[in-house]
């Protein structure tokens, strides 16, 4: 767990296939099946199944509602629940008995470059989400409420995928360093006991990071006034108020 990735194949001689590809092919497949079969199997009563699932994407879409609004909420839910259920499964795999003490198949989210994927696809989304909101504000925001702060914002701004990268990847290799070393010094018993505080600290982190991208996402699409509207607007206020 805590050596270099071992590359499996070479396709072209450029692209590298390790053991949390594999992993990640896998699960993209799963979830894709998965949802193939849920689609065609969609019924007014729904059976078991599909309960579990609906309650689950209203969870989803009721915690995104929550942070976003109603309207943000389910425009950018694709993404963010998509998000949320690639690294959900993907810290869920490393609990998987046999993986990452093999070479073949490894988490995905316990590789730095995974994560770090992750972190440039959100940060390439805020980006996206932000100009095709307003280009005027996507701009503004950089200069807001002092132009000096340029530089500090746009450090800021290349920070975020930064932070989300190490967050999810320090926390999902610690935890799996910390198993793989209980289970080398007590076989039975505390390593049992960690696996299962491990269901819930890969939801938990899977929720922080969908949870940190969502507030990213207000921010870059968020209304930004003009000074002398802010200003007219304070004026109108105080007016009110007395």
């Amino acid at each position: 767990m805590g050596e270099k990735s071992r590359v499996l194949v070479k396709i072209f001689g450029v692209l590298d296939i390790t053991g949390e590809v594999v992993a990640m092919l896998l699960i993209v497949l799963a979830a894709a099946v998965l949802a193939l079969i849920v689609r065609l199997k969609l019924k007014e009563r729904p059976g078991k199944a599909q309960n579990v699932l609906e309650t689950g994407v209203e969870y989803l879409d009721g915690f995104f509602t929550d942070l976003l609004g109603k309207e943000k909420g389910r425009k950018f839910f694709p993404f963010l629940a998509s998000l949320f259920v690639f690294i959900l499964l993907s810290n869920y795999s490393g609990l998987i008995p046999g993986v990452g003490l093999t070479d073949y198949v490894k988490a995905p989210t316990s590789s730095l470059s995974v994560t770090a994927g992750l972190g440039i696809i959100t940060f390439l989304f805020l980006q996206i989400s932000g100009l095709r909101h307003s280009v005027k504000h996507y701009f503004k925001r950089f200069v807001m409420p002092m132009f000096f702060m340029l530089p500090l914002l746009l450090l800021d701004e290349i920070i975020k995928p930064v932070s989300l990268a190490l967050r999810l990847y320090g926390n999902i290799f610690g935890e799996e360093m910390v198993t793989e070393e209980l289970y080398s010094i007590f076989p039975v018993g505390p390593p049992i006991v960690m696996m299962g505080l491990s269901l819930v600290f890969c939801a938990l982190q899977a929720m922080v990071f969908t949870m940190l991208t969502s507030i990213y996402l207000d921010e870059v699409t968020e209304e930004i006034e003009d000074a002398p509207k802010l200003k007219k607007k304070n004026k109108k206020l105080k007016g009110d108020i007395h």
